[in-house]
């Protein structure tokens, strides 16, 4: 390969790198665990619709663990939860999971079909289970029930389903155990089985908002008695609980009294105090049942998650202490231990996401589940490019030697209120841009927007960086990672505060000489659909074109529309209805949609309950297609979030062509070699 790149305009880099690798090349891989002494996860299969299968490593290779055809996912609060557990710590024992089309608890020996433990619904997904564990011969867990496939209308228990099967049949051999709150964790059991914890909470707050830990006796028949409070309350948002292992009684809970989700311990008294006060975070938004961060080990020390706009695995000790591990990682999710290791998904601005198992007796981090999908190659004959683009690719031993080295930026607003993003520059091993053209930049508004997104090899991303058009990932105000200060900046100011910052951000870029000011485009999907189309209804001057996932665009009517886990949140991101219409007529991206002048696409799936199909409707429905150019995609079978891969490559291809046309730049013809 030649040290010399060709030169090639923005945008029409060869990349190979195409839609359909982009779509299968980053392993959607959650849930991970134990079953007796092997690592365990599950992995969305997108060529087979998006089923969840639960995978393990063998000698041999990665197998599914279950039979096949098996869905390990449940749709708890529309955004899943843990969906399974191993028995015991013999793998013999089998596993307890929910199966995703029938959202039914089974039971599953190895060498045996998997058996069902919970009763059916009235419809299929009425009755939906998650974060389980073991209570003799009970499973104990959440157990949500709703009204119909919208999930409009939800309740929700702690119950507790035998073991033996008998409740597959009669209902009436599951036990309820607790309702103390609209929204519940599923029960964490303390060594020995004398008390349980969990996390409530309800409208209007979300997770991150206000949330309790509740503690309560395990009476001698199974049952509950009166549950008390042990930490949170209003303003302050428990988002983990788990219990020290060494019989002590202590509870560890991920809280932010002070701001930041730190770690405290809580006395068997109700006394609390910090382990080890930083101004970092913990623990993240609660958005999914079940997820841990912090993880008490054998040893009486901790395994924990922290950072600040990124994560590092640490072990935090008895006297406060923290020692991270000496790995790369910057961000670790699904994390689990066994006692002694934790297990985990690991990815790094170098590296995609990677099962891992670390083991602190030695400080080792060993490769569990590498990286899929190492994407095309070509053959070793195959002759080099030449600057027009004109002749085959050069070969590459792999796509990832196409992506960039993304780093963190911070711009300061027009009020000096700081904003954090995530820059991806255009990169090509054997191309440049001329000397006297800027790249396109693409400014990415990520979802939640309570959330945030992560500074790691993406291969999604590298779509696009790979063929010259760099990407700005905005941590607008309402963002997590940052404290609750910087998610409270989005308090009542959603529509402004994200769209403002998103400016910011694209301005930083073209100040810095960075980006071309007349091809900037905006790409975004849930509420960074939302985002993208209020920013270029504000900003008609900024962006030349926009990408629009499953948005949300009219707050009025959403509140009726959505699910149930949402159906309040914008009571904090716009205020209480209709005491705040006024804000919600002049925050919504539908305000003044009419003037909207930039060409957009806008996808969709048809089975989304998030954000329902009518709300890109509403924004259509304000569009002169004569004045606008838009294209609208469509998809049956999708919810919200697509998974299967066709689905992801048709978008990524529509995005582009929109931008090639916008942007002016002529993308690369695919390349006529066969994937490796």
């Amino acid at each position: 390969m030649s040290d010399t790149k060709g030169v090639l305009p923005y945008g029409s880099w060869p990349s190979p790198i195409e839609a359909d690798d982009a779509a299968r090349g980053d392993a959607l891989l959650e849930w991970v665990g134990f079953l007796g002494d092997d690592v365990c996860w599950t992995e969305v299969l997108p060529e087979e619709d998006g089923r969840s299968g639960l995978m393990r490593r063998t000698a041999d290779g990665v197998e599914e663990v279950l039979p096949p055809g098996w869905d390990v996912r449940t749709r708890v609060i529309e955004y899943g939860g843990r969906p399974w557990l191993a028995l015991s710590g013999r793998a013999a024992d089998g596993l307890v999971f929910t199966h995703g089309p029938d959202q039914r608890l089974h039971r599953w020996r190895p060498g045996s079909d998997p058996a069902p433990l919970s009763p059916p619904g009235a419809w299929p997904g009425e009755l939906r289970y998650a974060d389980f564990a073991v209570h003799g011969d009970e499973i104990w867990c959440l157990r949500e029930t709703v009204a119909d496939d919208t999930a409009r209308t939800a309740r929700r228990h702690l119950v507790a389903i035998p073991l033996d099967g008998s409740a597959a049949e009669d209902p009436s051999r599951v036990r309820e155990l607790a309702a103390t709150h609209h929204f519940m964790t599923g029960p964490r059991i303390e060594p020995g089985g004398d008390r349980v914890a969990w996390l409530g909470w309800d409208h209007p707050d979300m997770p991150w908002d206000t949330t309790r830990l509740m503690v309560a006796a395990v009476l001698p028949d199974g049952t509950l008695g009166a549950p008390a409070v042990r930490m949170g309350g209003e303003g302050e948002a428990v988002t983990q609980a788990d219990w020290a292992t060494d019989g002590s009684g202590t509870l560890y809970a991920v809280s932010d009294p002070d701001g930041w989700w730190n770690v405290h311990a809580v006395d068997r008294d109700g006394g609390t105090r910090s382990l080890c006060p930083r101004p970092e975070e913990f623990g993240e938004a609660l958005w999914r049942i079940g997820l841990r961060w912090c993880l008490p080990l054998l040893d009486g020390t901790l395994a924990v998650i922290h950072g600040v706009g990124e994560r590092r695995l640490g072990i935090l000790g008895a006297d406060g202490a923290l020692t991270d591990f000496d790995d790369p990682a910057t961000e670790w999710h699904f994390a689990a231990t066994d006692g002694r290791r934790i297990a985990a998904v690991a990815s790094s601005p170098g590296r995609r996401r990677t099962v891992v198992l670390a083991d602190p007796a030695d400080g080792s981090v060993r490769t569990v589940r590498a990286p899929s999908s190492e994407g095309r190659s070509l053959p070793s004959d195959a002759p080099a490019p030449a600057a027009d683009g004109a002749a085959p690719y050069a070969r590459t031993p792999t796509p990832d030697a196409y992506a960039t080295t993304p780093y963190r930026r911070t711009y300061r607003g027009d009020d000096g209120e700081p904003v954090h993003v995530h820059v991806y520059p255009p990169h090509h091993p054997e191309f440049t841009g001329p000397d006297d053209e800027l790249p396109p930049y693409l400014v990415l508004a990520h979802g939640g927007p309570t959330s945030r997104s992560h500074l790691v090899l993406n291969q999604e991303i590298s779509y696009f960086t790979s063929r010259g058009i760099g990407v700005v990932d905005v941590q607008y105000g309402g963002s997590t990672g940052y404290g609750r200060a910087y998610r409270e900046r989005l308090r009542h100011r959603w529509g402004l505060t994200d769209v403002q910052d998103c400016a910011t951000a694209a301005r930083g870029l073209i100040a810095e000489g960075l980006a071309d000011p007349d091809r900037i485009a905006i790409r975004g999907g849930s509420a960074g659909g939302w985002t993208a189309v209020a920013s270029i209804a504000a900003e008609p001057g900024l962006y030349r074109a926009a990408a629009v996932y499953y948005p949300v665009l009219d707050p009025v009517s959403w509140r009726e529309e959505t699910h149930d886990f949402e159906s309040r949140y914008l009571d904090g991101l716009i205020g209480p209805w209709p005491a705040a219409a006024d804000r919600y007529a002049h925050q919504s991206p539908l305000r003044e949609a009419d003037r909207i002048r930039t060409p957009f696409v806008l996808l969709q799936g048809l089975d989304d309950t998030v954000c329902p199909p009518a709300q890109a409707e509403r924004l259509l429905q304000r569009i002169d297609p004569d004045t606008v150019p838009y294209r609208c995609l469509t998809f049956e079978g999708e919810g919200h979030g697509f998974r299967r891969s066709a689905t992801v490559a048709a978008s990524l291809r529509a995005e582009l062509r929109l931008y090639a046309d916008a942007l002016g730049f002529t993308p690369a013809a695919a390349p006529s070699c066969s994937p490796s």
